[in-house]
C-alpha cells in the first residue's frame, strides 16, 4: 500500500530566517574582503543533526550540523548563509529531497564566533 504524501504542517515552519548574500570588495592589496549582507526573510523548519569534527590549524573544531528546510528558491546556493536572530549557518549543501521542485533541504553547519581571552 502506498503512503500518503508527508507534507510539514503549517506550523512546522515557523523560524524566521534572514538569507544573507556575500558581497566582495578588493582590499587594496590583491585579495578580497568579503562580508555578508542582509537579503530576504524566509521561514523554515531547523532540526539538529549533530556535530562534525573537522582539523583546523593544527587543532580540532568540532562544528555543530543542522538541516534546515525552507520553500524552493531558485537563488540559493552554498556561498550564502542564513541567520537567525544571533546564530549564524554556512550553508554548505542545498538539495531538492523529492525532486518535485516545492522544497529545499539545506545541511548547514553553524558559526560559533571564537573567543578571544
Amino acid at each position: 500500500m502506498a503512503h500518503p504524501e508527508r507534507r510539514p504542517s503549517l506550523g512546522a515552519r515557523r523560524r524566521r530566517f534572514v538569507l544573507e548574500r556575500p558581497l566582495e570588495q578588493p582590499d587594496g592589496f590583491g585579495g578580497v574582503l568579503r562580508r555578508f549582507v542582509p537579503g530576504p526573510v524566509l521561514w523554515g523548519e531547523i532540526a539538529a543533526l549533530g556535530s562534525a569534527a573537522r582539523v583546523q590549524g593544527g587543532r580540532s573544531d568540532v562544528r555543530v550540523t543542522h538541516r534546515i528546510t525552507l520553500r524552493r528558491r531558485g537563488d540559493l546556493s552554498p556561498v550564502m548563509r542564513l541567520s537567525a536572530g544571533p546564530r549564524r549557518f554556512a550553508i554548505r549543501v542545498v538539495a531538492d529531497p523529492d525532486e518535485r521542485g516545492r522544497d529545499l533541504v539545506c545541511e548547514v553547519e553553524e558559526l560559533i564566533p571564537e573567543v578571544t581571552a
